[in-house]
């Protein structure tokens, strides 16, 4: 698996952070899941904000531990200020979750792979990071032979829902998961054939 960097200025004249150095790798033991937790909530506050439940806007530690360990989960980071070992985490996305719930009918076909749980820091959107981790989930789809990649969102989130559909998703049915207060729509993209 390889890492991948974007190179970029670490930060512009007014001291932003611009997308530098950031790194996706393998979630680790050593990883913080406070951490996650605090991101996921930070990401999903709009949601929570619309009066949704998402899971991952209102998970507890435990519960993101289960989750990062229930598939292949990546990280987006970046080395922390100050330090020359210590990394930020600014993005996260999980591969290929094995779900304790009932899964939605498209996701149990044999073609299709998953992810789940996507979020990058607010202060850090529109650097490329979300991007940079759907490249990582659409390439390991195709690697492990999945034809189509899927997700499932809260469907009254438009904004969202653009951000895919822009990216090559559509719209392949609706499903209600039993710890949201929302219809989720489930999107899908095909992949191209690997050479």
């Amino acid at each position: 698996m390889s890492n991948r960097s974007k190179e970029m200025a670490t930060t512009d004249e007014t001291g932003k952070h611009t997308g530098a150095d950031i790194r996706i790798r393998l979630m680790s033991h050593r990883d913080s899941i406070s951490e996650i937790t605090a991101l996921l909530h930070r990401a999903y506050a709009g949601q929570m904000a619309m009066g949704l439940q998402p899971l991952a806007g209102r998970q507890d530690d435990s519960v993101t531990k289960k989750r990062c360990g229930s598939g292949e989960c990546y990280l987006a980071v970046i080395k922390s200020a100050g330090s020359r070992s210590k990394e930020k985490i600014v993005g996260i996305i999980l591969f290929h979750e094995m779900e304790d719930e009932t899964s939605p009918p498209w996701f149990r076909n044999k073609f299709v792979d998953s992810f789940s749980q996507f979020a990058v820091d607010p202060e850090m959107q529109g650097l490329g990071i979300g991007r940079m981790l759907l490249d990582t989930v659409e390439r390991r789809a195709a690697e492990c032979g999945a034809t189509e990649i899927a997700c499932s969102m809260a469907d009254p989130d438009e904004g969202l829902k653009k951000f895919y559909l822009k990216r090559g998703y559509r719209l392949v049915e609706y499903w209600q998961w039993a710890y949201t207060n929302y219809r989720s729509a489930i999107l899908s993209k095909s992949l191209a054939p690997q050479s």
